[in-house]
């Protein structure tokens, strides 16, 4: 069993870097649970948005981005 292979891999790792396993597998997993409760669509967003965010930058607000 592929639970058993991973055990065994994590009996030879130095009790010193156990806390980093740790963390490595407990946010990894928190990832997937939050993959199944929300799964994103992309390009859909809610809402709509205003004309103003159409409308070309100041002069003033161009040069302070370059």
């Amino acid at each position: 069993m592929l639970i058993q292979k991973i055990i065994q891999e994590l009996q030879d790792i130095p009790e010193e870097k156990l806390a980093e396993i740790y963390d490595l597998i407990h946010y990894f997993r928190l990832g997937l649970n939050k993959e199944r409760s929300q799964p994103r669509i992309p390009g859909l967003l809610t809402g709509k948005l205003g004309d103003a965010f159409f409308e070309p930058l100041p002069e003033e607000e161009l040069q302070k981005w370059e």
